[in-house]
């Protein structure tokens, strides 16, 4: 695959800048610019997803057939790359980065029919029913279960660090469906309606102080075998499959460049020693070193985008870049709140909610620093540490036994 822009490349640039230009609102940018957490607040999300579908452009990575753009991997990437330097709000993505590849390739035709276009359309908010107390990196010693009766499946246990449970109406869950073999081999993959009865969400309050996770709690929660996608027992392989989408992006160099430039521009803003902070050599170091690892980071994302040109999915090689670019987004944060010094100290919730009306503690540019600091503190643990991480490259990148 060529890299190299070519003159259909550079026009579809100046379109996706000029849609930018004119969607992404003032108030649209501010709540970027505030939000600490993995997605941008809830109405703010979808409020630039309806924006997004209307303009045909919600599901970059789907195959026109099923509603997406039908983009080649440049174009993704173009589109990535322009939306992380302008700030668009984080969407809640679960269904659209996650979920939605995996029915299209493990789903049945009727599933494919229902919950596609509702995806597509926001209609279905949905949470990753994965990590349990006890089993998050050891994922395959979930114990959350699910029992047959009938037509019907019973739901019984727990799911913690459930990001959007609140929000969310449906929830992709895997579940113990047998205790023979191995563990992995009696696991399987369902869709649960979250208005199921029995179903109780309990909230988690983060560090940051977001209400970003939640535990979960199923209480003879009867679920139709039909909401399974693929085999029973063969869950693991769905799982797999889906966790490659959600540790791989096309363009995280470009977000990673941008939340870097901020470090910078709060340098350029804040005293040291009686100069600006940007003056100061030491500071300058770890600025030029991050900015370096960022260029490097993006020499590896060219190559994922070649594997996804010739595969159509990003292999073992996903876990590349959530290793990479988890600790290098808490690098670039350790140095945004060096640069705040003090400002730092203040707990103030209230100074990031979009349309505040009240003066923050600092200047403005320090109030969501110190929370986005806190947050990334779990970058390299939620979707996979990275400590499994590593031995996955180990094992399918380097060829390790």
């Amino acid at each position: 695959m060529h890299i190299d822009a070519t003159p259909e490349d550079l026009a579809f640039r100046e379109e996706v800048r000029g849609f930018l230009d004119d969607k992404l609102t003032p108030d649209l940018r501010e709540a970027t610019r505030l939000t600490s957490g993995v997605y941008s607040e809830f109405e703010t999300a979808f409020r630039w997803h309806r924006i997004l579908h209307e303009k045909g452009w919600i599901a970059p990575g789907w195959p026109r057939e099923y509603g997406g753009t039908g983009w080649t991997p440049m174009q993704r990437y173009i589109y990535d790359s322009e939306a992380g330097r302008a700030g668009v709000p984080r969407l809640f993505s679960m269904g659209l980065r996650m979920v939605g590849p995996v029915i299209m390739k493990y789903g049945r035709p009727d599933q494919k029919a229902y919950y596609l276009p509702r995806i597509l359309s926001g209609d279905d908010v949905w949470c990753q029913g994965y990590s349990e107390p006890g089993s998050g990196s050891d994922l395959a010693s979930l114990q959350c279960r699910a029992d047959k009766d009938g037509d019907d499946y019973v739901v019984n246990g727990s799911k913690i660090w459930t990001t959007g449970a609140q929000h969310a109406n449906r929830m992709f869950c895997l579940v113990r469906t047998s205790t023979e073999g191995k563990p992995q081999q009696g696991i399987s993959f369902i869709l649960i309606d979250m208005d199921t009865p029995g179903i109780r969400v309990e909230p988690i309050i983060t560090l940051a102080g977001d209400h970003e996770v939640n535990q979960v709690f199923f209480d003879d929660v009867r679920v139709p075998r039909a909401n399974r996608v693929g085999e029973e027992n063969d869950g693991w392989t769905v799982a797999k499959y889906l966790l490659e989408f959600e540790r791989g992006g096309t363009a995280y160099a470009t977000t990673l460049g941008a939340t870097l430039a901020g470090a910078r521009r709060i340098a350029e803003a804040e005293a040291s020693g009686g100069g600006r902070l940007i003056d100061d050599d030491g500071f300058r170091r770890k600025l030029a070193a991050a900015e370096i690892a960022v260029d490097a980071l993006q020499a590896t994302e060219h190559r994922i985008m070649s594997e996804i040109a010739r595969r159509g999915r990003p292999g073992p090689a996903s876990s590349m870049m959530k290793v990479s670019g988890s600790e290098l987004h808490q690098r670039i944060t350790e140095l945004a709140v060096e640069a705040i010094a003090y400002y730092a100290a203040p707990d103030q919730p209230e100074a990031r909610v979009p349309g505040r009306n009240l003066d923050p503690v600092g200047p403005d540019h320090a109030v969501a620093v110190m929370p986005k600091y806190l947050n990334y503190r779990a970058a390299s643990i939620y979707a996979g540490s990275n400590e499994i991480q590593r031995n996955i490259m180990a094992k399918l990148v380097l060829g390790l036994a």
